[in-house]
């Protein structure tokens, strides 16, 4: 098993708490964000972790991990990041957003199936929008997920079917040895053939991974969903951060 984790983004909506460091070096409980992950991946005895840096990416200092600079990070968006480090593999990939807090047990649950491509998913998702006022509920990554199928995936999906539930990715994803090869050459051809916007992004190098995943799944390729149970936070505004400070002892 190997692990990515997407750290190159700039996190304007996190300053002044980020104006020399990127966000995952934001601590909680005198642990940063990124230290935190990799502390329950080590837990699953998981050492062949990768970080993929851009902004003042010399202020990342994680011992014994691999590092990859998105050296385009400033015009460039998460899909980038991830394919700066994203190379064939025998081995299964756990892809993660470096601003994220979540339980062991929720990468537990990620470990048990790792064939395809799957994504963490929480059903239960509203809840955790209660108290982000600068973060509103129409700036979730949602899923729409039929049959244990995801059929959609992007911001602010509000309608379903009677058969159909909506959930919110939640920067998770595993992506099985075979998948990852269809990842690559899918990500070949569209840099070669792929002229303006692409899904919900003005274009391929600015999109979100959702993007990507949104072209696989229009491809025929079946991405499914992994409902976990557990705490998780995202790290996107200073009022995430001081909410999380509030809970991160009861993890």
């Amino acid at each position: 098993m190997k692990v990515i984790i997407l750290a190159a983004g700039m996190s304007s909506r996190l300053r002044p708490l980020t104006s020399n460091k990127p966000k995952c070096m934001l601590k909680l409980s005198n642990e940063t964000l990124i230290e935190r992950q990799i502390k329950i991946f080590h837990s699953h005895n998981i050492s062949d972790i990768t970080i993929v840096t851009g902004y003042r990416s010399e202020v990342i200092d994680i011992p014994d991990v691999n590092y990859v600079k998105n050296k385009n990070y400033e015009t460039t968006n998460m899909n980038e990041s991830l394919f700066c480090a994203l190379k064939p593999s025998s081995d299964p990939i756990l892809v993660t957003y470096s601003d994220i807090v979540f339980e062991q047990k929720i990468i537990q649950q990620m470990l048990e199936i790792t064939d395809g491509i799957r994504l963490a998913v929480n059903l239960n998702w509203k809840k955790h929008y209660q108290n982000r006022k600068n973060h509103p509920l129409s700036e979730a990554e949602n899923v729409l997920v039929e049959n244990e199928r995801i059929l959609q995936i992007r911001k602010n999906i509000s309608k379903s079917l009677q058969n159909q539930q909506i959930g919110e990715f939640l920067g998770i994803m595993m992506l099985s040895s075979d998948h990852i090869r269809i990842l690559l050459e899918r990500y070949s051809y569209l840099k070669k053939n792929h002229i303006g916007a692409f899904h919900n992004s003005s274009s391929l190098s600015n999109a979100y991974i959702t993007d990507m995943l949104q072209e696989i799944i229009n491809c025929g390729i079946n991405v499914k969903p992994v409902f976990i149970e557990g705490k998780w936070f995202e790290i996107d505004t200073p009022e995430d951060l001081k909410n999380t400070e509030k809970l991160i002892d009861k993890f």
